[in-house]
């Protein structure tokens, strides 16, 4: 009786296919299963091959904003004068209005030096209001585009590159920007009346653009 090869001290070797053994695709056969799938060249990636990870977040504009190098993405609706006016009215108001009123109450109470020490420390309350007003003004523009005034009658400023928020460093330069606006006579606060971006003085400096938006966003 033979057990196989009698220099295989272990018998004979089972033939490759059996289960348990690696097995080789033959040459010029379809991979089966078990055997690496490569995805046919130029076909969408389907189930089982790697796929591309998505952008991540915040790689895109938010919605409506222009897309830069994307045709037909357009510019979102432009914000009209009288809305920019009536949300500087507000904003003006919510800042200066409070710091009025202080000053007004101190002035009608002074009468004498008990009364003076009073007037002084409303007078301080406000002017103390006013700047803070001014600074968390600023702050929520940079961050959310929108001022008081400006979220009540609809309006936000971005970046007019990519539709971005301003951020805090360039809503405070755009704010000093209005300088230019008010320099000769005014004129660039009406520049947006006949501008085909509606854009002021201080806009086209700091490449920002004045949009309507949702009220209720």
């Amino acid at each position: 009786m033979s057990f196989g090869d009698p220099n295989n001290p272990y018998g004979q070797q089972p033939p490759q296919g059996q289960p348990g053994h690696p097995q080789q695709a033959p040459q010029g056969v379809p991979p089966q299963y078990g055997y690496p799938q490569q995805p046919p060249q130029g076909a969408a990636p389907q189930y089982g091959y790697p796929q591309q990870a998505p952008p991540p977040y915040g790689a895109y504009p938010p919605p409506g904003m222009p897309v830069p190098g994307m045709p037909g993405s357009g510019m979102p609706p432009l914000a009209h004068w009288g809305l920019r006016v009536g949300a500087a009215l507000l904003d003006g108001l919510i800042m200066a209005g409070p710091m009025y009123a202080l000053i007004g109450v101190g002035a009608a109470v002074a009468s004498d030096e008990s009364t003076e020490a009073i007037a002084g420390v409303l007078s301080l309350i406000g002017t103390l209001y006013f700047f803070g007003m001014v600074l968390f003004q600023i702050y929520k523009e940079g961050t959310t585009g929108q001022t008081i005034g400006k979220k009540v009658v609809g309006i936000s400023v971005h970046r007019e590159a990519d539709g971005a928020t301003l951020g805090f460093g360039m809503a405070f330069v755009r704010k000093l920007a209005h300088f230019l606006d008010g320099i000769a006579c005014y004129i660039g606060y009406l520049w947006p009346l006949w501008d085909e971006k509606k854009q002021t003085f201080a806009d086209k400096v700091c490449s920002t653009v004045v949009i309507k938006v949702n009220k209720n966003g």
